[in-house]
């Protein structure tokens, strides 16, 4: 319900709050574990050689369950400097060219984080 000044402004319900919030909580959830395997994964390959690190990589498990972990944890990242920007920016300008920096600046890491992964796993 929104009144009638509020339909003439056009600013009703944007009808996003609930899937970003529950996106938030999901991708909580599923960082437990996986950071839980990136933390093991570090502290077992503390002062190893590189030849063994990629060793490890090049099972599938390892590539995959670290996959998941870099998208899982720059997507969350995003979601919850989403909200802070949100919050306490107040100039528009401001606002969309910090979200713009910081989508492009997640999808950099993210890109970069699976080209890593994948160019181990795969010896290339």
């Amino acid at each position: 319900m929104t009144t009638d000044l509020g339909k003439v402004r056009g600013l009703g319900s944007a009808k996003s709050g609930t899937e970003h919030f529950w996106m938030q909580r999901v991708t909580a959830i599923a960082n437990l574990p996986l950071v839980i395997y990136l933390v093991y994964f570090i502290f077992a390959h503390l002062g190893a050689p590189r030849a063994a690190i990629i060793a490890s990589i090049k099972n599938p498990f390892c590539a995959v369950a670290l996959s998941l972990a870099m998208i899982s944890i720059l997507w969350h990242m995003r979601l919850g400097l989403q909200v802070v920007i949100e919050d306490y920016v107040h100039s528009e300008g401001r606002k969309l060219a910090t979200l713009l920096i910081i989508n492009f600046a997640t999808f950099f890491l993210g890109a970069v984080a699976l080209y890593s992964i994948l160019k181990m796993s795969f010896g290339l």
